[in-house]
Protein backbone atom coordinates (compact mmCIF):
# COMPACT_ATOMS: atom_id res chain seq x y z
CA UNK A 1 0.00 0.00 0.00
CA UNK A 2 2.70 2.71 1.08
CA UNK A 3 4.58 1.45 -2.05
CA UNK A 4 1.36 2.09 -4.33
CA UNK A 5 0.65 5.24 -2.76
CA UNK A 6 4.68 6.58 -3.31
CA UNK A 7 4.37 5.91 -7.22
CA UNK A 8 1.45 7.99 -7.47
CA UNK A 9 3.14 10.61 -5.69
CA UNK A 10 5.72 10.35 -7.96
CA UNK A 11 3.97 10.05 -11.12
CA UNK A 12 1.96 13.80 -9.77
CA UNK A 13 5.45 14.97 -9.73
CA UNK A 14 6.62 13.82 -13.03
CA UNK A 15 3.69 15.22 -14.77
CA UNK A 16 4.05 18.65 -12.98
CA UNK A 17 6.82 19.85 -15.84
CA UNK A 18 4.09 18.31 -18.39
CA UNK A 19 1.15 20.43 -17.01
CA UNK A 20 3.43 23.80 -16.98
CA UNK A 21 4.25 23.34 -20.47
CA UNK A 22 0.82 22.88 -21.47
CA UNK A 23 -0.24 25.79 -19.92
CA UNK A 24 2.06 27.72 -21.32
CA UNK A 25 1.94 26.63 -24.88
CA UNK A 26 -1.61 26.78 -24.15
CA UNK A 27 -1.51 30.58 -23.51
CA UNK A 28 1.18 31.49 -26.19
CA UNK A 29 -1.36 30.52 -28.28
CA UNK A 30 -3.76 33.21 -26.97
CA UNK A 31 -3.10 36.07 -29.54
CA UNK A 32 -4.13 38.67 -26.67
CA UNK A 33 -1.60 37.57 -24.47
CA UNK A 34 2.07 38.06 -24.86
CA UNK A 35 3.78 35.09 -22.17
CA UNK A 36 7.52 36.14 -22.39
CA UNK A 37 10.19 38.28 -23.43
CA UNK A 38 9.51 37.17 -26.73
CA UNK A 39 6.30 36.50 -26.87
CA UNK A 40 6.74 32.78 -26.96
CA UNK A 41 9.19 29.98 -27.31
CA UNK A 42 10.59 30.55 -30.91
CA UNK A 43 11.55 34.16 -30.10
CA UNK A 44 9.62 35.44 -33.54
CA UNK A 45 7.86 38.43 -32.00
CA UNK A 46 5.24 37.70 -34.08
CA UNK A 47 1.66 38.74 -33.21
CA UNK A 48 -1.23 37.40 -35.53
CA UNK A 49 -3.68 40.35 -34.14
CA UNK A 50 -4.64 42.24 -37.01
CA UNK A 51 -7.04 45.44 -35.74
CA UNK A 52 -4.29 47.51 -35.86
CA UNK A 53 -2.69 47.69 -39.48
CA UNK A 54 -1.06 50.18 -42.58
CA UNK A 55 -4.44 51.63 -43.31
CA UNK A 56 -4.70 52.72 -39.98
CA UNK A 57 -1.98 53.07 -37.60
CA UNK A 58 -1.57 56.45 -38.46
CA UNK A 59 -4.76 57.02 -36.96
CA UNK A 60 -3.70 56.04 -33.49
CA UNK A 61 -4.23 57.96 -30.10
CA UNK A 62 -3.27 58.13 -27.00
CA UNK A 63 -5.64 56.07 -24.37
CA UNK A 64 -3.69 56.17 -21.24
CA UNK A 65 -0.37 56.56 -19.99
CA UNK A 66 1.78 55.31 -16.75
CA UNK A 67 5.50 56.54 -15.35
CA UNK A 68 7.04 53.74 -13.58
CA UNK A 69 9.43 56.48 -11.73
CA UNK A 70 12.41 55.13 -13.19
CA UNK A 71 14.27 57.33 -15.19
CA UNK A 72 16.95 55.27 -16.31
CA UNK A 73 17.09 52.94 -19.77
CA UNK A 74 13.69 50.41 -19.80
CA UNK A 75 14.37 47.84 -22.43
CA UNK A 76 12.43 44.42 -22.84
CA UNK A 77 8.73 43.82 -23.28
CA UNK A 78 5.99 43.48 -20.44
CA UNK A 79 3.91 40.39 -20.38
CA UNK A 80 0.12 40.51 -20.76
CA UNK A 81 -1.43 37.51 -19.17
CA UNK A 82 -5.18 37.47 -19.55
CA UNK A 83 -5.82 41.18 -18.98
CA UNK A 84 -3.09 42.33 -17.24
CA UNK A 85 -0.01 43.70 -17.99
CA UNK A 86 2.80 42.75 -16.22
CA UNK A 87 5.83 45.78 -16.36
CA UNK A 88 9.24 45.99 -15.38
CA UNK A 89 11.79 48.86 -15.00
CA UNK A 90 15.63 49.22 -14.65
CA UNK A 91 17.25 49.31 -11.14
CA UNK A 92 15.63 48.96 -8.74
CA UNK A 93 14.06 46.49 -10.85
CA UNK A 94 10.01 47.48 -9.65
CA UNK A 95 7.23 45.26 -10.97
CA UNK A 96 4.08 46.93 -11.58
CA UNK A 97 0.66 44.71 -12.74
CA UNK A 98 -1.58 46.94 -14.51
CA UNK A 99 -4.96 46.30 -14.93
CA UNK A 100 -5.41 46.83 -18.82
CA UNK A 101 -9.27 46.70 -18.27
CA UNK A 102 -9.37 49.73 -16.11
CA UNK A 103 -6.92 52.22 -17.97
CA UNK A 104 -3.76 50.80 -16.69
CA UNK A 105 -4.58 50.82 -12.70
CA UNK A 106 -2.30 49.66 -10.53
CA UNK A 107 -3.01 45.96 -9.19
CA UNK A 108 0.03 45.80 -6.94
CA UNK A 109 3.36 46.93 -7.13
CA UNK A 110 6.75 45.13 -5.95
CA UNK A 111 9.43 47.06 -5.16
CA UNK A 112 12.86 44.20 -4.14
CA UNK A 113 15.74 45.46 -2.13
CA UNK A 114 18.95 46.14 -3.69
CA UNK A 115 22.34 47.51 -2.32
CA UNK A 116 22.55 50.73 -4.76
CA UNK A 117 26.19 51.21 -4.14
CA UNK A 118 27.31 47.52 -4.33
CA UNK A 119 25.52 47.08 -7.20
CA UNK A 120 25.23 49.94 -9.84
CA UNK A 121 28.44 51.03 -10.21
CA UNK A 122 29.55 47.51 -11.94
CA UNK A 123 26.65 47.42 -14.15
CA UNK A 124 27.58 47.74 -18.04
CA UNK A 125 26.38 49.29 -19.80
CA UNK A 126 23.20 51.32 -17.91
CA UNK A 127 21.21 49.86 -15.50
CA UNK A 128 18.35 48.29 -17.40
CA UNK A 129 16.60 44.78 -16.73
CA UNK A 130 15.36 43.03 -20.28
CA UNK A 131 12.30 42.04 -18.76
CA UNK A 132 9.97 39.26 -17.22
CA UNK A 133 9.22 35.63 -17.43
CA UNK A 134 5.74 33.60 -16.69
CA UNK A 135 5.03 30.18 -15.62
CA UNK A 136 3.23 28.07 -12.78
CA UNK A 137 1.17 31.23 -11.70
CA UNK A 138 4.19 33.64 -10.61
CA UNK A 139 6.14 36.11 -12.61
CA UNK A 140 10.11 35.55 -12.19
CA UNK A 141 12.16 38.79 -11.80
CA UNK A 142 15.81 38.31 -12.75
CA UNK A 143 17.10 41.26 -10.07
CA UNK A 144 20.18 43.26 -10.91
CA UNK A 145 22.07 42.28 -7.93
CA UNK A 146 21.23 38.31 -9.30
CA UNK A 147 18.80 37.87 -7.23
CA UNK A 148 15.88 35.60 -8.89
CA UNK A 149 12.20 36.15 -7.32
CA UNK A 150 8.97 34.66 -7.96
CA UNK A 151 6.12 36.88 -7.60
CA UNK A 152 2.54 35.38 -7.17
CA UNK A 153 0.98 37.15 -10.46
CA UNK A 154 -1.75 38.15 -8.39
CA UNK A 155 -0.99 39.41 -5.21
CA UNK A 156 2.62 40.38 -6.05
CA UNK A 157 3.72 38.62 -2.77
CA UNK A 158 7.15 37.07 -2.73
CA UNK A 159 7.24 33.47 -3.60
CA UNK A 160 10.71 32.72 -3.09
CA UNK A 161 14.12 33.90 -4.01
CA UNK A 162 17.69 33.14 -4.66
CA UNK A 163 20.91 34.98 -4.81
CA UNK A 164 23.42 33.55 -7.03
CA UNK A 165 26.43 35.46 -7.31
CA UNK A 166 28.07 38.90 -5.87
CA UNK A 167 28.19 41.98 -7.41
CA UNK A 168 31.56 42.93 -5.40
CA UNK A 169 33.14 40.58 -7.76
CA UNK A 170 31.38 42.42 -10.95
CA UNK A 171 28.63 40.00 -11.29
CA UNK A 172 25.15 41.34 -12.31
CA UNK A 173 21.91 40.46 -14.05
CA UNK A 174 20.40 42.38 -16.91
CA UNK A 175 18.84 39.80 -19.31
CA UNK A 176 14.83 38.39 -18.56
CA UNK A 177 14.77 35.18 -16.65
CA UNK A 178 13.23 32.33 -18.89
CA UNK A 179 10.91 29.93 -18.68
CA UNK A 180 10.68 26.68 -20.31
CA UNK A 181 8.72 23.91 -19.13
CA UNK A 182 9.72 22.79 -15.72
CA UNK A 183 12.82 24.74 -15.91
CA UNK A 184 13.90 29.11 -15.21
CA UNK A 185 16.81 29.52 -16.75
CA UNK A 186 18.82 32.97 -15.59
CA UNK A 187 22.39 34.27 -17.08
CA UNK A 188 25.15 36.34 -15.95
CA UNK A 189 26.40 39.55 -16.84
CA UNK A 190 29.79 41.33 -15.73
CA UNK A 191 32.50 40.60 -19.38
CA UNK A 192 33.83 44.00 -18.35
CA UNK A 193 34.71 43.10 -14.85
CA UNK A 194 36.10 39.78 -16.21
CA UNK A 195 32.89 37.56 -14.92
CA UNK A 196 33.11 34.00 -16.16
CA UNK A 197 29.63 33.38 -17.94
CA UNK A 198 27.24 30.84 -17.00
CA UNK A 199 23.24 29.58 -17.33
CA UNK A 200 21.51 28.25 -13.79
CA UNK A 201 18.31 25.98 -14.09
CA UNK A 202 15.75 26.30 -10.86
CA UNK A 203 12.73 23.86 -11.11
CA UNK A 204 9.58 26.24 -10.88
CA UNK A 205 9.29 25.36 -6.49
CA UNK A 206 12.86 27.22 -6.89
CA UNK A 207 15.39 24.30 -6.61
CA UNK A 208 18.56 24.64 -8.22
CA UNK A 209 18.86 21.62 -11.34
CA UNK A 210 22.16 22.53 -13.24
CA UNK A 211 24.37 25.16 -13.80
CA UNK A 212 26.64 25.10 -17.50
CA UNK A 213 29.49 27.41 -17.69
CA UNK A 214 30.80 29.44 -20.82
CA UNK A 215 34.51 28.49 -20.82
CA UNK A 216 36.49 25.92 -18.56
CA UNK A 217 36.35 22.17 -18.03
CA UNK A 218 34.32 19.84 -20.16
CA UNK A 219 32.42 18.98 -17.10
CA UNK A 220 31.68 22.38 -15.91
CA UNK A 221 30.46 23.58 -19.51
CA UNK A 222 28.06 20.74 -19.92
CA UNK A 223 30.34 19.04 -22.85
CA UNK A 224 30.93 15.62 -23.96
CA UNK A 225 33.90 15.45 -25.91
CA UNK A 226 32.61 12.96 -28.19
CA UNK A 227 28.96 13.87 -28.52
CA UNK A 228 29.04 17.53 -28.27
CA UNK A 229 29.57 18.51 -32.12
CA UNK A 230 30.98 21.74 -33.47
CA UNK A 231 30.62 21.88 -37.56
CA UNK A 232 29.39 18.57 -37.42
CA UNK A 233 32.42 17.28 -35.62
CA UNK A 234 33.13 16.04 -31.92
CA UNK A 235 34.69 19.18 -30.32
CA UNK A 236 37.22 17.02 -28.52
CA UNK A 237 38.62 16.86 -24.81
CA UNK A 238 39.37 20.28 -23.08
CA UNK A 239 38.45 22.16 -26.28
CA UNK A 240 37.98 25.26 -24.29
CA UNK A 241 40.90 24.95 -22.43
CA UNK A 242 43.34 24.03 -24.74
CA UNK A 243 42.09 27.64 -26.65
CA UNK A 244 43.50 29.59 -23.47
CA UNK A 245 46.68 30.66 -22.00
CA UNK A 246 47.22 29.14 -18.84
CA UNK A 247 44.07 30.06 -16.17
CA UNK A 248 42.49 33.24 -18.50
CA UNK A 249 39.53 31.23 -18.64
CA UNK A 250 39.07 31.90 -15.30
CA UNK A 251 38.28 35.79 -16.12
CA UNK A 252 37.31 35.33 -19.90
CA UNK A 253 33.61 36.10 -19.99
CA UNK A 254 31.43 34.85 -22.82
CA UNK A 255 28.61 36.67 -19.98
CA UNK A 256 24.85 35.31 -20.87
CA UNK A 257 22.56 38.07 -21.23
CA UNK A 258 20.45 37.86 -24.10
CA UNK A 259 17.49 36.49 -24.59
CA UNK A 260 17.05 32.63 -25.02
CA UNK A 261 14.88 30.47 -27.25
CA UNK A 262 12.80 26.82 -26.99
CA UNK A 263 12.30 24.37 -29.36
CA UNK A 264 9.51 22.10 -26.90
CA UNK A 265 9.70 19.16 -29.42
CA UNK A 266 13.56 18.96 -29.40
CA UNK A 267 13.53 19.92 -25.80
CA UNK A 268 16.61 22.00 -26.48
CA UNK A 269 16.83 25.59 -25.67
CA UNK A 270 18.88 27.80 -27.48
CA UNK A 271 21.41 31.15 -26.90
CA UNK A 272 24.50 32.83 -28.11
CA UNK A 273 27.06 33.99 -25.52
CA UNK A 274 29.40 37.54 -25.01
CA UNK A 275 32.92 38.61 -26.00
CA UNK A 276 35.95 37.33 -24.30
CA UNK A 277 37.25 39.41 -21.20
CA UNK A 278 39.59 41.67 -21.92
CA UNK A 279 39.00 44.11 -24.76
CA UNK A 280 42.66 43.62 -25.72
CA UNK A 281 43.11 40.87 -27.70
CA UNK A 282 46.92 40.91 -26.96
CA UNK A 283 46.48 39.88 -23.91
CA UNK A 284 44.63 36.49 -24.31
CA UNK A 285 45.57 34.48 -27.47
CA UNK A 286 43.83 31.89 -28.64
CA UNK A 287 40.53 31.62 -30.03
CA UNK A 288 39.02 31.65 -26.11
CA UNK A 289 36.54 29.24 -26.43
CA UNK A 290 33.94 29.17 -26.08
CA UNK A 291 33.00 32.96 -25.50
CA UNK A 292 31.14 34.73 -28.67
CA UNK A 293 29.04 31.24 -29.48
CA UNK A 294 26.15 29.61 -30.06
CA UNK A 295 24.73 26.70 -28.03
CA UNK A 296 22.12 24.29 -28.39
CA UNK A 297 21.92 22.50 -25.34
CA UNK A 298 19.28 19.78 -23.31
CA UNK A 299 16.91 21.48 -21.51
CA UNK A 300 16.22 18.88 -19.07
CA UNK A 301 20.36 18.51 -17.98
CA UNK A 302 22.00 21.43 -19.97
CA UNK A 303 23.85 19.06 -21.46
CA UNK A 304 25.58 20.59 -24.85
CA UNK A 305 24.16 18.86 -28.12
CA UNK A 306 26.22 21.95 -30.44
CA UNK A 307 27.94 24.78 -30.37
CA UNK A 308 29.24 27.26 -32.97
CA UNK A 309 31.95 30.05 -32.46
CA UNK A 310 31.06 32.99 -34.48
CA UNK A 311 34.08 35.16 -33.68
CA UNK A 312 36.89 33.14 -32.55
CA UNK A 313 39.60 35.47 -30.81
CA UNK A 314 37.53 38.38 -30.86
CA UNK A 315 39.32 41.12 -31.44
CA UNK A 316 36.29 43.88 -31.47
CA UNK A 317 34.31 43.26 -29.06
CA UNK A 318 31.25 41.39 -31.02
CA UNK A 319 28.93 40.49 -28.08
CA UNK A 320 27.42 36.87 -29.69
CA UNK A 321 24.69 37.78 -27.68
CA UNK A 322 21.91 38.76 -29.61
CA UNK A 323 18.70 36.70 -29.70
CA UNK A 324 18.10 33.39 -31.64
CA UNK A 325 14.49 33.06 -33.21
CA UNK A 326 13.62 30.02 -34.15
CA UNK A 327 11.63 29.30 -37.78
CA UNK A 328 11.11 26.04 -40.13
CA UNK A 329 12.30 27.21 -43.29
CA UNK A 330 13.15 25.47 -47.13
CA UNK A 331 16.94 25.77 -48.26
CA UNK A 332 18.38 24.00 -50.84
CA UNK A 333 14.85 22.53 -51.80
CA UNK A 334 15.12 20.89 -48.03
CA UNK A 335 12.82 21.92 -45.03
CA UNK A 336 15.08 22.53 -42.07
CA UNK A 337 14.64 23.49 -38.19
CA UNK A 338 16.67 26.39 -38.33
CA UNK A 339 17.63 28.85 -35.93
CA UNK A 340 18.53 32.55 -37.01
CA UNK A 341 21.26 35.14 -35.87
CA UNK A 342 21.91 38.44 -36.30
CA UNK A 343 25.55 38.69 -34.58
CA UNK A 344 26.86 42.00 -33.89
CA UNK A 345 30.16 41.18 -36.31
CA UNK A 346 27.54 41.85 -39.08
CA UNK A 347 26.81 38.60 -40.60
CA UNK A 348 23.24 37.29 -40.11
CA UNK A 349 23.40 33.00 -39.73
CA UNK A 350 21.28 30.59 -40.44
CA UNK A 351 21.87 26.93 -38.94
CA UNK A 352 20.08 23.78 -38.23
CA UNK A 353 19.17 23.91 -34.75
CA UNK A 354 18.88 19.97 -34.86
CA UNK A 355 22.12 19.47 -35.64
CA UNK A 356 24.37 22.71 -35.60
CA UNK A 357 25.27 22.52 -39.42
CA UNK A 358 25.83 26.30 -40.26
CA UNK A 359 23.67 26.60 -43.46
CA UNK A 360 24.09 30.38 -44.72
CA UNK A 361 26.63 33.03 -43.22
CA UNK A 362 26.57 36.16 -44.65
CA UNK A 363 26.53 40.24 -44.03
CA UNK A 364 23.49 41.86 -43.23
CA UNK A 365 25.42 45.63 -43.45
CA UNK A 366 27.34 46.43 -46.60
CA UNK A 367 29.51 48.53 -44.52
CA UNK A 368 31.02 45.58 -43.09
CA UNK A 369 34.72 45.08 -43.65
CA UNK A 370 36.49 43.55 -41.37
CA UNK A 371 36.06 40.14 -42.87
CA UNK A 372 35.71 39.08 -46.30
CA UNK A 373 33.11 36.25 -46.02
CA UNK A 374 32.47 32.84 -43.94
CA UNK A 375 33.46 29.72 -45.27
CA UNK A 376 30.64 26.85 -44.87
CA UNK A 377 33.10 24.51 -44.47
CA UNK A 378 35.20 25.54 -41.67
CA UNK A 379 32.66 28.11 -40.03
CA UNK A 380 35.76 30.80 -40.19
CA UNK A 381 35.76 33.84 -41.18
CA UNK A 382 38.73 35.64 -44.04
CA UNK A 383 39.72 38.01 -41.80
CA UNK A 384 41.50 41.66 -43.51
CA UNK A 385 43.93 41.80 -41.56
CA UNK A 386 44.65 45.76 -41.69
CA UNK A 387 41.77 45.65 -38.94
CA UNK A 388 43.48 43.41 -36.64
CA UNK A 389 44.13 44.66 -33.22
CA UNK A 390 46.25 42.33 -32.25
CA UNK A 391 48.11 42.01 -35.57
CA UNK A 392 48.65 45.67 -34.80
CA UNK A 393 49.19 45.45 -31.55
CA UNK A 394 48.54 47.04 -27.64
CA UNK A 395 48.65 51.01 -27.73
CA UNK A 396 48.05 51.33 -31.75
CA UNK A 397 45.16 52.83 -32.95
CA UNK A 398 43.31 50.51 -35.57
CA UNK A 399 41.23 52.97 -37.49
CA UNK A 400 38.02 52.67 -39.79
CA UNK A 401 36.99 49.09 -38.44
CA UNK A 402 33.35 48.57 -40.16
CA UNK A 403 31.01 47.62 -37.58
CA UNK A 404 31.65 49.30 -34.08
CA UNK A 405 31.81 47.74 -31.04
CA UNK A 406 27.98 48.19 -30.67
CA UNK A 407 27.74 45.75 -33.98
CA UNK A 408 25.77 45.96 -37.02
CA UNK A 409 22.83 44.93 -34.88
CA UNK A 410 22.77 44.92 -30.99
CA UNK A 411 20.78 43.63 -28.07
CA UNK A 412 18.16 45.54 -30.11
CA UNK A 413 15.60 42.47 -31.19
CA UNK A 414 14.53 41.58 -34.81
CA UNK A 415 11.64 39.85 -35.56
CA UNK A 416 10.22 37.25 -38.00
CA UNK A 417 7.45 37.00 -40.06
CA UNK A 418 5.44 33.40 -40.74
CA UNK A 419 3.61 35.03 -43.31
CA UNK A 420 5.84 36.81 -45.71
CA UNK A 421 8.59 34.38 -44.56
CA UNK A 422 11.12 37.48 -43.77
CA UNK A 423 13.21 38.79 -41.02
CA UNK A 424 12.52 42.45 -39.94
CA UNK A 425 16.13 43.63 -38.64
CA UNK A 426 16.46 47.30 -36.53
CA UNK A 427 20.51 47.84 -37.50
CA UNK A 428 23.46 49.91 -36.84
CA UNK A 429 25.40 51.55 -39.41
CA UNK A 430 28.57 52.67 -37.40
CA UNK A 431 31.88 52.35 -38.02
CA UNK A 432 35.14 52.85 -35.08
CA UNK A 433 38.34 53.10 -34.72
CA UNK A 434 40.16 50.84 -31.67
CA UNK A 435 42.83 51.25 -29.49
CA UNK A 436 43.63 48.26 -27.09
CA UNK A 437 46.07 48.85 -24.06
CA UNK A 438 47.45 46.35 -21.37
CA UNK A 439 45.02 46.22 -18.39
CA UNK A 440 45.20 43.67 -14.90
CA UNK A 441 42.60 42.21 -13.89
CA UNK A 442 41.39 43.29 -10.18
CA UNK A 443 37.94 41.16 -8.98
CA UNK A 444 35.13 43.76 -8.79
CA UNK A 445 37.39 46.51 -11.19
CA UNK A 446 36.75 46.98 -14.50
CA UNK A 447 38.87 44.85 -17.13
CA UNK A 448 38.50 46.52 -20.54
CA UNK A 449 41.49 47.55 -21.75
CA UNK A 450 40.85 49.39 -24.97
CA UNK A 451 39.07 52.50 -26.02
CA UNK A 452 37.03 53.43 -28.57
CA UNK A 453 35.78 56.21 -31.32
CA UNK A 454 33.16 55.50 -33.24
CA UNK A 455 31.36 57.47 -36.38
CA UNK A 456 29.01 56.98 -39.13
CA UNK A 457 29.83 54.25 -41.66
CA UNK A 458 31.52 55.61 -45.22
CA UNK A 459 29.00 56.78 -47.69
CA UNK A 460 26.30 58.84 -45.54
CA UNK A 461 25.35 60.82 -42.33
CA UNK A 462 22.79 57.74 -41.11
CA UNK A 463 23.30 55.64 -38.29
CA UNK A 464 21.32 52.73 -39.18
CA UNK A 465 18.92 50.82 -41.42
CA UNK A 466 15.75 48.88 -40.69
CA UNK A 467 16.04 45.87 -43.06
CA UNK A 468 14.21 42.31 -44.04
CA UNK A 469 16.05 39.69 -44.69
CA UNK A 470 15.87 36.11 -46.45
CA UNK A 471 17.85 33.85 -43.98
CA UNK A 472 16.70 31.12 -46.54
CA UNK A 473 19.98 32.71 -48.68
CA UNK A 474 21.18 35.31 -46.87
CA UNK A 475 19.99 38.50 -48.84
CA UNK A 476 19.00 41.84 -47.58
CA UNK A 477 15.25 41.74 -49.72
CA UNK A 478 15.10 45.78 -48.87
CA UNK A 479 16.54 48.31 -46.73
CA UNK A 480 15.20 51.56 -45.27
CA UNK A 481 18.00 54.17 -44.12
CA UNK A 482 17.84 55.31 -40.39
CA UNK A 483 18.94 58.85 -38.99
CA UNK A 484 20.17 57.01 -35.76
CA UNK A 485 20.98 53.23 -34.89
CA UNK A 486 17.49 51.27 -34.98
CA UNK A 487 17.44 50.63 -30.99
CA UNK A 488 14.06 49.98 -30.33
CA UNK A 489 13.77 46.32 -31.43
CA UNK A 490 11.19 45.30 -34.15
Amino acid sequence: MKLKTLSIAMMSLAATGVVVADEIGTMQENENNWVSAAGNYNNQRYSKLAQINKDNVADLKMAWTFSTGVLRGHEGNSLVIDGTMYVHTAFPNIVFALDLNNDGAIKWKYEPKQNYDETVPVMCCDTVNRGLAYGDGKIFLNQADTTLVAIDMNTGEKVWSHKRDDAKRGATSTAAAHVFKDKVLVGISGGEFGVRGYIKAYDLAGAEKWIVYSTGPDAEMGFDPKKTMSMLKPVGKDSSLKSWKGDQWKIGGGTTWGWYSYDPDLNMFYYGNGNPSTWNPVQRPGDNKWSMSLFGRDLDTGMAKWVYQMTPFDEWDYDGINEVPLADQKINGKMRKTLVHFDRNGFGYTMDRVSGELLVAEKFDPAVNWSNGVSLKTGLHDRVAKYSTARNGADVNTTGICPAALGSKDQQPAAYSPRTGLFYVPTNHVCMDYEPFEVEYTSGQPYVGATLNMFPAPGGTHLGNFIAWDARVGKIVWSNPERFSAWGGA
